[in-house]
């Protein structure tokens, strides 16, 4: 039997958003394709846990998912039957099921993993990694993304017929376009209804085929499409641009999946909208409390003074600094590290050792709580 979304992503029935999330980024970074190049098995689990955070990602996606309604979309965008794909014995979608008879009867159509679209005449999904910079990632871009996919013939115009020729009336349904078929189940007679193979649809048969796509009606071309990623987006996540998939005749085109991939910064590190960096400062800078600068991702720099004596590793927030999404602006969090000077000249050394002479003890806290502690 087909794991559940849960299952596929390791999670809890009542689990939160975050955890949900959390779950999703570990998957994706531990499957994503680009970390495992002509690795299938690998390729096929990463659309899994896509497929799996997609639904319950959303909290209208997750509900009809955890509620499936008994004659609903049985395989839907929200649907968590996804075309009964692990009864694999009772065929697949197109295959003339009892169960594709049940789900036309109640207006389901034949379920599909296909976003639950109708299993009549529709194009599949493309896939394509999408490598963005640091920055891209943070404020959006405009990408070109090359494509090879079925477009409708140019010669034929998507009719798959030779020009000059002639259609006659499909004899398989009588020009309807459509067959039905009649089958007897435990709930009754029931009644189908599915596409012609014989005539796609069309209810027209070709007399003389097109010699540029051989009747098909569909030639493949490479295709250059503009596609604006939005501001926030991080590693694994995939995002759909519908329609731009697979062109088919007389039906609908699938989707077009992109991957993200967002390379490392030099400086920067990131968490959801947040932003971290680490900067160095000189023990002069510390011990003095001096102004310092911290770059930005938009290439200026912001200046602030620090706290004398400020200790390494001190963490400071400068809020609205991160990146800025739809849900809001994140933080940039700035990790203080004190720089020691190494390869000190014996006239430094000295005046080091003057100045450690006219401190008192009672300047150094964590020394002295230290020593209070350890040497009673």
């Amino acid at each position: 039997m087909a794991k559940s979304f849960y299952e596929v992503l390791g999670v809890s029935k009542d689990a939160s958003q975050d955890e949900i999330k959390s779950a999703y980024r570990k998957l994706a970074r531990q499957y994503h394709p680009d970390l495992h190049p002509g690795d299938e098995e690998a390729a096929n689990k990463f659309k899994e846990v896509s497929e799996a955070y997609e639904t319950l990602s959303d909290p209208q996606k997750r509900a009809a998912y955890d509620n499936p309604s008994p004659f609903g979309d049985f395989g839907g965008d929200g649907g968590g039957f996804s075309g009964f794909s692990g009864f694999s014995g009772f065929g697949g979608s197109g295959g003339g099921s009892i169960f594709d008879s049940i789900f036309d009867m109640f207006g389901g159509g034949s379920g599909s993993r296909n976003g639950g679209r109708a299993a009549e005449n529709i194009g599949d999904d493309i896939t394509v990694n999408v490598t963005l910079t640091f920055e891209e990632a943070a404020f959006g871009a405009q990408k070109e993304v090359t494509i090879t996919r079925k477009e409708p013939c140019k010669s034929c115009n998507g009719t798959g017929a030779k020009d000059g020729t002639k259609f006659k009336q499909c004899g398989t349904c009588g020009g309807t376009g459509r067959i039905k078929q009649a089958q007897e189940t435990p709930f009754g007679r029931v009644v189908s209804e599915r596409v012609c193979p014989s005539c796609r649809g069309t209810g027209k048969i070709i007399e003389e085929t097109c010699p540029d796509c051989g009747g098909r009606g569909m030639t493949r071309k490479s295709v250059t499409l503009k596609v604006n990623i939005p501001a926030g987006v991080e590693t694994g996540q995939v995002m759909t641009v519908r329609g731009e998939g697979e062109k088919v005749a007389n039906g609908t085109p699938g989707n077009l999946q992109l991957i993200i991939n967002v390379l490392p910064h030099k400086v920067f590190k990131r968490s959801g909208s947040d932003l971290y960096v680490e900067l160095p400062v000189t023990f002069i800078q510390a011990a003095l409390g001096e102004k310092v600068k911290v770059p930005t991702l938009k290439g200026t720099e912001l200046e602030f003074g620090l706290s004398e004596g400020i200790k390494s590793g001190t963490v400071l927030k400068l809020k609205g600094r991160g990146i800025t999404t739809k849900r809001g602006t994140g933080d940039m969090y700035v990790t203080v590290i004190v720089d020691l000077p190494k390869k000190l000249t014996k006239d430094q050394k000295a005046k080091i050792k003057a100045l450690e002479a006219e401190l008192k003890p009672e300047q150094f806290d964590e020394v002295k709580v230290f020593n209070k502690k350890a040497f009673k």
